[in-house]
């Protein structure tokens, strides 16, 4: 099995260590939603696209947002992890 190697982590509020994601969906959603989506930042782009940035606290986090957006049935466009090592 390969090696691979920890996702960076950065501090959160409450101490926590979580990993940055970016969440891009086809569809409107204002800021309203950001408390929905576990405090993301919520930012509207051309073309009817929203973007899903901040911190997130482990897979399990990142699987409940995923979920979220399928119940919304929004298409999903990309995940992408923020922070690099």
């Amino acid at each position: 099995m390969p090696h691979l190697p920890a996702p960076t982590r950065v501090d959160t509020q409450g101490g926590e260590q979580a990993v940055r994601y970016e969440i891009r969906i086809q569809g409107v959603l204002d800021q309203r939603w950001s408390s929905w989506f576990d405090g993301l930042q919520l930012t509207s782009q051309p073309g009817g696209v929203t973007v899903l940035a901040g911190p997130v606290a482990d897979q399990a986090a990142l699987h409940g947002l995923l979920a979220k957006v399928r119940d919304l049935g929004l298409p999903l466009i990309s995940v992408r992890r923020l922070d690099r090592e």
